[in-house]
C-alpha cells in the first residue's frame, strides 16, 4: 500500500475503528504510522526547565495494515460514446 506523510487514511480495525486522520510520522521498518488524533495514549512526564510536566496525551503507532487509504483527490473519468 502507498502511504506518505499528509495523506488521509481511515481505521479499518480496532479501537478506533471507522475514524479518518492525517498521518503524522511513518516508520517503515516496523510498518508502523501515527494518525492525528488516533490511539492517543497517556504519558506521565517529569518536570524540566522546558515544560511543565504532568500527564500528556499523545498519538501512539498502529500497524499500517489497520488502515485504508482514503483518495480525496478523485478524478472522475469521462466516458464518451463514439458514433
Amino acid at each position: 500500500m502507498f502511504l506518505k506523510k499528509g495523506a488521509q487514511v481511515k481505521i479499518i480495525s480496532g479501537k478506533d475503528k471507522g475514524k479518518t486522520g492525517e498521518i503524522l510520522e511513518i516508520n517503515r521498518r516496523l510498518n508502523k504510522i501515527k494518525i492525528k488524533s488516533i490511539s492517543m495514549i497517556k504519558r506521565h512526564t517529569k518536570p524540566t526547565k522546558e515544560n511543565k510536566g504532568g500527564i500528556i496525551s499523545k498519538e501512539s503507532f498502529i500497524h499500517q495494515s489497520n488502515v485504508k487509504n482514503i483518495d480525496t483527490k478523485k478524478k472522475e473519468k469521462k466516458i464518451t460514446v463514439k458514433k
